[in-house]
C-alpha cells in the first residue's frame, strides 16, 4: 500500500501529484457547475445578469477571504490534512446548494462564499506537499498537471452539468458533483500519507537529483515578510496571476451565458461549447509543461523560462479575446476562445511555478497570498462582466477590458520577475 512507501519515493510523488490534480478537477467541477445551471435558475428564479452575476461571483468572496489563512494552515500542519479536509467542506456546501437556492438569493450566497472558503486550501496545500516532496527538475510537470485540473474540472463540469441540467433539472449537477467530492476525500486519506515535521524540503536554488533533499528548515520556521513583500519579483508573479486569473474567471463564469445569449445555443449545448476552449488549454498545458523543464534542464535560465511561458500566453491570449469581440457566428467564436484558452495554459507554467523558485520553504504562503489578490478578478471581474452586458447588450467591451488586464500583466512580469530565491 502507499502508505507503507516513503513520501520521497517515485511512485508516492506519483500519487501525490495525480490525486491533488484530481482535487483540482472537483474544485473546478463544483465551481462551474453553477455557470450551466444559473442559465436555467436565471429563467427559473427571474434573475437580472447583475443578480445572476452576484451569484456568480460570492464564491469568490470567501475564495479570498480564507486564501491566506489556509496557506498558513498548510504550512503549519501539513497539506495532506488541510486539503483533504477542505474538499469535504466543500463538497458539503455543493451538496447544499439547491436548497439554499430555494429559500432565498440571500442565502445562496451564503452558501457560495462558504463554498469559497473551502476551495481557498486546494493550492497552497497541494504546493506545500509539491515544495516538501518534488525536486526542481520534476516541479514545472508536477505544477503542470496541478494547473491541468483546472480545464479538465472545467470541462467536466460544463458538459456533465449541461447533461444533468438537461436531463434532471438544475439541481441535479450540484448533488453529482458533491458527493464525488467526499469519494474524493476518502480515497485521498487511505493513500497519501506523512508527517511534514518529519520531511525535508527539496531546494529550489540548486539542482539537485530527483529525490535528493536540501538542508532546508522545516514548516515552522519564520517567515520573513518584510524581505519578501519589499521585493519587485514577487510582485511581478503576483500581478501575473492577476491578469492570469482575471482572464480565466470571467470565462468560467460567462461562457456558457455567452454562447446562450449571443449566439443562441441551447442550454445542454451552451456547457459543450464552453467546454472546448478548456480542452484547449489542457492540451497547450500538457505540451508545454515538459518543454519548459526540458528548457530547464538543458541549461536555458529559469527566469528566460518562466518569463516566455507566462508572457506569451497572455500576449496571445489578449490578442484573440480582441479578435473576438466583433465575431457573428458561433463557430468563429468558439474557435477564437479556443485559442484564448490555450494560450493561457502557457501562463500557469510561469506564476506557478515561479512563486516556488521565489521561496521554496514557504511556498503555500506565498501561493495563499497571491491567490488572495488574484482571487480579486473573480469578484470584480465576474460582477462588472455581468454590469458591462446589462449596460451595453453584448461582451465586446467585457473581451476588451480583459485583455487589456493581461496586456499590463505580461509588461509587468517580462520587466520586474526574476526566478532567484528571494530568501536562502
Amino acid at each position: 500500500m502507499t502508505a507503507e512507501i516513503p513520501a520521497g519515493h517515485p511512485r508516492a510523488r506519483t500519487e501525490l501529484v495525480a490525486l491533488c490534480s484530481l482535487a483540482v478537477v472537483v474544485a473546478y467541477s463544483d465551481r462551474v457547475n453553477i455557470a450551466v445551471a444559473a442559465v436555467a435558475m436565471k429563467e427559473h428564479l427571474g434573475w437580472t445578469q447583475s443578480e445572476k452575476g452576484l451569484v456568480l461571483s460570492s464564491f469568490f468572496i470567501g475564495y479570498m477571504t480564507f486564501m491566506f489563512a489556509s496557506g498558513w494552515l498548510a504550512t503549519r500542519f501539513g497539506g495532506r490534512r488541510v486539503l483533504g479536509l477542505a474538499v469535504i467542506a466543500w463538497s458539503a456546501c455543493t451538496l447544499l446548494t439547491p436548497p439554499a437556492a430555494a429559500l432565498s438569493l440571500g442565502t445562496l450566497v451564503a452558501a457560495r462564499i462558504a463554498m469559497g472558503l473551502g476551495e481557498a486550501a486546494v493550492f497552497p496545500a497541494a504546493i506545500e506537499l509539491y515544495g516538501r516532496r518534488v525536486p526542481l527538475l520534476e516541479r514545472t510537470r508536477a505544477v503542470g498537471w496541478l494547473m491541468n485540473g483546472i480545464p479538465v474540472g472545467t470541462v467536466v463540469g460544463l458538459t456533465a452539468s449541461g447533461w444533468l441540467v438537461g436531463r434532471f433539472g438544475w439541481p441535479m449537477p450540484f448533488y453529482v458533483f458533491g458527493a464525488l467530492g467526499i469519494l474524493w476525500a476518502v480515497l485521498w486519506f487511505r493513500t497519501i500519507a506523512g508527517d511534514p515535521a518529519s520531511e525535508r524540503r527539496h531546494a529550489g536554488t540548486a539542482r539537485p537529483l530527483p529525490g535528493q533533499p536540501d538542508r532546508a528548515t522545516a514548516s515552522g520556521a519564520p517567515v520573513p515578510w518584510r524581505r519578501l513583500l519589499l521585493r519587485a519579483p514577487l510582485w511581478a508573479a503576483v500581478t501575473a496571476h492577476f491578469a492570469s486569473v482575471w482572464t480565466l474567471y470571467v470565462l468560467l463564469s460567462w461562457l456558457p451565458s455567452y454562447f446562450r445569449e449571443v449566439h443562441g445555443v441551447s442550454i445542454a449545448n451552451a456547457g459543450f461549447y464552453s467546454a472546448g476552449p478548456w480542452l484547449a488549454m489542457f492540451t497547450v498545458t500538457t505540451i508545454a509543461a515538459p518543454i519548459s523543464d526540458l528548457l530547464v534542464r538543458r541549461g536555458v535560465g529559469v527566469t528566460r523560462v518562466r518569463k516566455l511561458m507566462q508572457c506569451a500566453g497572455l500576449a496571445v491570449s489578449a490578442a484573440l479575446l480582441i479578435a473576438a469581440r466583433d465575431v457573428h457566428s458561433s463557430g468563429a467564436a468558439f474557435g477564437l476562445l479556443c485559442g484564448a484558452a490555450g494560450a493561457l495554459g502557457l501562463t500557469w507554467l510561469g506564476y506557478a511555478p515561479g512563486l516556488i523558485d521565489l521561496a521554496p520553504r514557504h511556498s503555500a504562503l506565498l501561493v495563499g497570498f497571491s491567490n488572495t489578490i488574484a482571487t480579486i478578478p473573480g469578484i470584480v471581474g465576474v460582477s462588472v462582466t455581468g454590469w458591462l452586458v446589462d449596460l451595453t447588450g453584448t461582451y465586446a467591451s467585457s473581451f476588451a477590458l480583459t485583455a487589456a488586464v493581461s496586456a499590463i500583466g505580461a509588461v509587468v512580469f517580462a520587466t520586474l520577475f526574476s526566478a532567484r530565491p528571494l530568501i536562502e
